[in-house]
């Protein structure tokens, strides 16, 4: 699990809205702040605006909590958004080469067009778990 810790900014109808109170990625190194595979902690950066949570907790405007998503998760999300359309672009070139430069560039267009909708349409935001930072410290784990 990829964890970071997030303070609530607001409560709407067991939706935390969470922003980051800390820079972190996994923790995993040194390197959180260019560390390519803390997708969580890029996720959570200072230039992202308050982000939705889903929190079965009583928690309250203020509180911290430990969110965590699940690494398979987050590489399955990847492949399918970067690996899906380049694979169609490249695949969408080749049938169309044949037809010219401008075909074969308009193939890949349409290849990397077709990929992001089959992985909008097919794929799904990787599902974050958040408990309140003090049931974690609570049991012994290091947030």
């Amino acid at each position: 699990m990829i964890e970071t810790r997030v303070r609530i900014v607001a409560m709407d109808y067991g939706i935390a809205w969470v922003e980051p109170s800390e820079q972190s990625g996994c923790g995993a190194c040194q390197a959180k702040s260019a560390c390519g595979v803390s997708g969580l902690g890029k996720y959570f950066s200072r230039r992202q605006q308050t982000v939705p949570v889903m929190c079965k907790t009583a928690a309250k405007v203020g509180d911290e909590l430990l969110v965590a998503v699940d690494e398979a998760e987050l590489i399955k999300a990847g492949v399918l958004v970067y690996l899906l359309p380049m694979i169609l672009a490249v695949l969408g070139a080749s049938l169309m080469a044949g037809l010219g430069d401008a075909a074969a560039v308009a193939g890949m267009a349409l290849g990397i067009v077709v990929g992001l909708v089959i992985a909008r349409r097919v794929g799904r935001t990787p599902r974050m778990q958040a408990r309140p930072l003090s049931d974690s410290i609570a049991q012994g784990e290091t947030p």
